[in-house]
């Protein structure tokens, strides 16, 4: 075989011009101590606060994050299998911080809190990341609250509303029905998929028995939920760094699309419920402590506030220049013995915009949703709210106020004189009214009509256990023969001009009305 001297001379001078002297460096560093997810690493003296780290084990690479930098250690949390990080193991800093994968692609997806599907599905071929950790927008970036966020819950629609860009606590002790409100909320949003008000919902579960989360999955798949939703899961076997990031990260996915305003995409509006929050801040004190930060109140680091301030204040109404998107939070905080002065619980309450407190008596009592409204609060209120909500729910709440009261002298077997008699009579309608089972929403304007009878009376002389029969089909009735009027409410969103037509319709059906 003959050697072609200028083949080699041509790629001898390629290989020339492609040399370059730079050298790559990497910072390199070793572990001296693992253990309960935490590593110390020794040699890496340029790292920075929360930087990404890639630990070089056995079994492959895992990923970790700086949390505290010491004089002669890097104190850092592992994501993902502690147990394969061995003393010894070589680390190396990236310059990077922890991101997540954000995208169409993540909706109707079970995945963890570093974006990797945990469903059994195929791989997720997302395109774009977005830190986790990020500093929320500032008040000239964001508007105030004025669009209703509908949950479909008729007791938190007409007394507690919530807006579009809200911050609302869900407390209460386990088993009250939390969850359930929720998810309720995220079932109604169903009915704006596909319009521009579509929302994307984030259900983001900490803590959670992993056969509660798959029971939660499969009822939002029942009522094609998972269509806009996307669920961030680190369950309660999941190590403390994966629950500790778990809301921040489902956070990082909601704005994604909450900033897509800003290219005129929708959807454009999220609604990310963190399930629950006790349990983040659990997972924390548990990091906080291994990592031998000094213990505070109930042994909670003193920074236990700003963790959960900083995902809250995330939470926002953009102003139109930037899209007019929203992210919209409801936190779930559970109570020991309805004790909502403790730490943690005060500490978010003082964080959000209202809350709805969740009461073991009433949930026993058959009151579901076990709402207490002298507790609860919604610090938007009526800015939240369709004109048609805000004119008949301002009696209901004084009428259920009312009730409340009279009810504890109706115990005594007190002698009630007529009028008091009439106002126990109307509030038991009410409390009747707004029960509600789970996973049936309802429309707006049906929830103005249902309640525009019960203030106005209607409801006063039936037996209790016909009210929800009356509703049922007073509502079926103003979407047949009476549909000409309830379209005219629709489009008016007020009760002022039609008042008396609606009180007219009422009275001609309740005279026709058979209770059996």
């Amino acid at each position: 075989m003959k050697i072609k001297t200028d083949e080699i001379t041509s790629v001898i001078k390629q290989e020339i011009e492609q040399f370059s002297s730079e050298l790559e460096i990497s910072e390199v560093g070793r572990v001296v101590e693992i253990g309960d997810g935490i590593a110390r690493v020794y040699g890496l003296s340029k790292c920075m606060a929360g930087e990404l780290l890639e630990f070089d084990t056995r079994e492959g690479a895992v990923m970790g994050q700086a949390m505290n930098l010491e004089q002669d250690t890097v104190g850092a949390v592992i994501y993902g299998n502690y147990l394969n990080v061995r003393e010894g193991d070589t680390v190396k800093s990236t310059g990077r911080l922890l991101e997540v994968p954000v995208g169409e692609e993540m909706l109707g997806r079970v995945v963890d809190p570093l974006g990797r599907p945990i469903d059994g599905g195929a791989p997720i071929q997302a395109t774009q990341t977005r830190k986790l950790d990020i500093v929320a927008p500032g008040i000239a970036a964001r508007q105030p609250v004025t669009e209703p966020l509908q949950t479909g819950i008729k007791a938190i629609d007409a007394m507690i509303p919530i807006g579009r860009g809200q911050r609302e606590l869900v407390i209460g002790d386990r088993k009250t029905g939390k969850t359930a409100v929720c998810l309720d909320a995220i079932v109604n949003q169903k009915q704006f998929w596909g319009t521009d008000d579509a929302v994307v919902c984030i259900y983001v579960a900490v803590g959670q028995k992993d056969s509660t989360v798959a029971a939660v999955v499969d009822s939002l798949k029942q009522h094609g939920a998972m269509d806009y939703t996307i669920v961030v899961v680190a369950g309660a076997s999941a190590p403390a760094p994966m629950q500790y990031i778990a809301p921040y990260a489902g956070c990082a996915m909601g704005e994604h699309f909450m900033w897509q305003g800003k290219d005129g995409k929708t959807p454009k509006h999220v609604l990310c419920v963190y399930d629950d929050l006790s349990k983040q801040a659990n997972a924390y004190r548990q990091l906080s402590l291994l990592l031998r930060r000094p213990p505070g109140r109930e042994a909670y680091p003193g920074d236990v506030f700003y963790l959960h301030s900083r995902l809250l204040e995330r939470a926002t109404k953009l102003s139109d220049e930037n899209g007019g998107g929203s992210l919209t939070a409801l936190p779930i905080i559970e109570t020991q013995e309805g004790d909502v002065s403790a730490y943690i619980p005060t500490n978010v309450i003082s964080i959000t915009d209202g809350q709805i407190y969740l009461q073991p008596e009433l949930f026993s009592a058959g009151v579901r949703p076990a709402i207490n409204v002298g507790i609860s609060v919604s610090r938007v209120g009526g800015a939240a709210q369709i004109k048609a909500m805000k004119e008949v729910s301002g009696s209901l709440r004084l009428d259920l106020a009312a009730y409340r009261e009279l009810e504890a002298f109706a115990q005594l077997g007190t002698e009630l004189d007529p009028a008091s008699q009439r106002q126990l009579d109307r509030g038991a309608r009410m409390v009747e009214l707004l029960k509600q089972g789970e996973f049936q929403p309802f429309d707006a304007i049906d929830q103005a009509i249902s309640i525009f009878a019960g203030s106005k009376g209607f409801l006063d002389d039936l037996p209790m256990d016909k009210v929800h029969k009356f509703e049922e089909e007073l509502l079926e009735y103003f979407r047949g023969p009476q549909k000409e009027l309830r379209d005219k409410l629709v489009t008016e969103k007020s009760f002022k001009k039609l008042g008396d037509d609606f009180i007219a319709a009422l009275r001609d059906f309740k005279a026709n009305w058979k209770a059996d």
